[in-house]
Parts: C-alpha cells; structure tokens; sequence
C-alpha cells in the first residue's frame, strides 16, 4: 500500500471493448418486453415452438454414461480415443485412405472454436510460407481474431455478390488465382455462416484444381455436417474430395449444431499428412500448443458424441434426429419465401430457398435491421442475416408481415445503429 493508503491501480488504462455482434442482439431481445419479440440472431436449434431442443439419442447417450458411472480423471492432451476416432470417421469416411494409411493427426478440441485457435496456433508456428490466412467475404466473425490474434494476416476473397444475393464464384476464383504465394485458404465446408450459400459438386471441383495449381493450402471448417441438408456424406463432400485429390487440408470439426451440444464443446482438430511418421512429429507440436491452452479437453461431450456413434441403433436414430432438424428448416425457407411472395414484397426472394443451414442472409440494409428492432421487436444482426431455426409457425406470419414492411418502407429507424 502506498503512503496514502490507496493502492495501485493497474487497470485504469484498460478501454471498453466492443459488445459482440452477435451476443449483443441477444441481450437486446433479453431487455425488450413485447409479448411478440423475436430472436433470429442466435446460432442454435430451436424447435417448433421456439425452445432449445436436447436431442432423443443425446438423452439416451447420457442414461448409457450415467449407468457406467465413469470416471472424471484428465484426459490425454489429444482426448478421448474412441471419441477421435469416431469423429475423423464421420468427417472423412471409414475407407478414407488417411484413415486407413496413418496419415491423420487428430486431436480433440473444445469445439470448432477450439480447432481453429490449434490450427492457427500450429500454421504460425510451423507453415513454411507468407503468415496470411485468405477468408470468404463474408464469413464468421471469430474468424478473423482466432487468426489475428496469434499475429497471422488476415485478407478477402471475394464470396457474396450483393446483386444476386448468392455467390460470387467468378470473383472468388479471379481472387484465389491473384494470390500470389503458396497460402491458407479458409473454406467453410458446407451451410456458409453467415450466408448460407455454398459452392456445387461442381464449382468445389472447380476450386479443388485451383487450390492445387497455386499449391494453396485448405483449411476447412466444419461446424454443420448433417444440419445443412439432412445428409452427412453430402455435407461432407468438399473436404472428403479434396482428400481424395490428394490435397492435405487440415480440418476444424464441431458437434455443437449436429448433436445440439452447444455448452458440451465437442469438436475435433485434423491434419492430413503424408506418412505415418510424419503424422507424429506433427501431433507432438500439436500438443505443445494445447498444453499451454488448456492442457486436456473436457470429457462429458466426447463420451456423450463417441457412445452416439459407436451404437448402432443410437446413430440411427441421430441421423434420423438431424435429419428432422434440417427438414424444419428448409420447411420454413419455403414458407417465408411463399409469404414474402404473397405479401408483394419489392425484390426477388429466390435466395430465401436456395440458401441452406441454419442461416440466411436476407439482403436487408441495416436501416431496415434496426426499422424491425424498433417497430416490430424482431432482432437479427445488423448484416441482415438470420437464423432459420428462430422460426417457427407461431412466428413465421408475423415475421414476413414486418419483414415486408420494412422492405417496402414501411417501417423506419427510430435510433442509429
């Protein structure tokens, strides 16, 4: 203490951070009192009347672990071994010649947050190359700090074309063959956050050559497989091809949408790689990137997502379960863009159908954002974007009524953005 009695104060200087973009509609909606709010800017499942929703072969998986009555102690730094395995299974395919070969480095991670921060902690350690990462325009916003913040570069290619409300393959391709050096390209594997458009079979073939003739490397990530369309080999099809062109991606793998384990942070971090012995070298220094981060995974989640699939008659009823979460949502895809249409509303709403996963970009401004937030409760991210799972039939009609009011002006900002 110093002679006035006052002790030092170390954190003066420290400035207000941002809110988050996304946490900070939740809060939003949280303080709002209207009896007809409604949230579309959480990532997560919610059911047909708006709740979290606990899959079935999630609660049975737990009654299997409670009966077992495990164990807590530390798992090893990689994780829990039949959990790995399985995981790299459902992502590359059983008969995937990595597998089969020794050439996957695969750890457990805390989810797909948690693989990005190992692969960006491993690529500015180990790339041989420029320490630049080249992210889709637009993409999820952790991204950029997960990379940012272990003093990797982050640049754009080109991804949404504003016009069209859809891809802009001719813009991404002219921008990936500009790069000029050996560099990582991020990929979203399937169900694009925030805009739900994805490349087809074709375009990623496309992009698999292209990726391969400038010797960029690709980096997946994985967070959707089976929530996009309902079918886990058809989500997985751009990185299980690319491996099979012989392309050594690395691979960020989440089960927090597919298995509704949000708070359990399963997920794994994959390398491909050329030998069995270069698979170990490469682990090692995998592992001296977790230690410092948090030593060993959390077990709960892993055992919960390896009893799934390691049963029979549990996974069954999972596919079957994400199956029924991704009809849900492409169900109401089709009947916002049936209402929009029936509402006249100005624009062409094609984009509501084509785009697929959990969300859409609906091409609103950001006036027109915050028109919805002020007059009609209805919160969202100020891009426009907005969870498909928010809606519901109770909350549909509501939500194309204002959404078509603002559009056609209707509606206007009462507060800056």
């Amino acid at each position: 203490m110093s002679a006035t009695g006052a002790f030092t104060n170390f954190w003066s200087t420290v400035p207000q951070g941002p809110p988050d973009p996304i946490l900070g509609v939740t809060d939003a909606f949280k303080k709002d009192k209207a009896p007809n709010k409604v949230n579309l800017g959480v990532g997560a499942y919610r059911d047909e009347n708006g709740k979290p929703y606990v899959l079935e072969s999630v609660l049975k998986a737990e009654d299997i672990l409670h009966q077992k009555k495990l164990d807590k102690e530390y798992l090893p730094i990689t994780g829990e071994a039949e959990f790995v395995k399985l995981a790299s299974e459902l992502a590359y395919g059983k008969n995937s010649k990595p597998i089969q070969e020794g050439r996957l480095a695969v750890a457990q991670s805390v989810s797909g947050t948690g693989a990005l921060r190992i692969a960006s902690g491993f690529l500015s350690a180990h790339y041989n190359g420029p320490k630049t990462v080249y992210l889709p325009d637009p993409t999820w916003g952790n991204h950029v700090p997960i990379f940012e913040n272990v003093g990797i570069k982050v640049q754009r290619y080109r991804y949404f074309d504003k016009k069209t409300v859809g891809l802009d393959f001719i813009g991404m391709k002219e921008d990936i063959k500009l790069i000029a050096f050996a560099l990582q390209i991020l990929l979203h594997a399937c169900a694009q956050n925030p805009t739900g458009i994805d490349p087809t079979q074709e375009q990623w073939k496309e992009l698999s050559e292209l990726l391969q003739a400038k010797k960029h490397l690709a980096l997946f990530d994985m967070a959707y497989q089976g929530f996009a369309s309902g079918d886990i080999i058809r989500d997985a099809y751009a990185p299980r091809y690319f491996v099979e062109q012989g392309h050594q991606i690395i691979l960020c793998q989440s089960f927090a949408k597919n298995l509704g384990l949000y708070a359990e942070r399963a997920g794994t971090f994959s390398m491909v790689v050329s030998s069995a012995e270069e698979k170990e070298r490469v682990l090692s220094q995998v592992k001296r990137i977790i230690r410092p981060l948090y030593s060993s995974p959390p077990i709960h989640g892993a055992q919960l997502v390896a009893t799934i699939l390691g049963s029979p008659e549990l996974y069954e009823q999972w596919l079957g379960e994400v199956k029924k979460m991704a009809d849900r949502i492409i169900d109401m895809r089709e009947k916002l863009y049936n209402l929009l249409v029936e509402l006249k509303t100005p624009g062409e709403w094609g984009h509501i159908k084509s785009q697929i996963g959990m969300f859409s970009f609906t091409g609103i401004s950001a006036e027109q954002v915050q028109a919805l937030a002020d007059h009609a409760h209805v919160y969202m991210t100020k891009d426009g974007r907005i969870s498909m799972a928010g809606l519901n039939e109770h909350n549909i009609q509501y939500f194309a009524e204002s959404l078509s009011k603002a559009v056609k002006g209707e509606l206007q900002p009462k507060s800056s953005l």
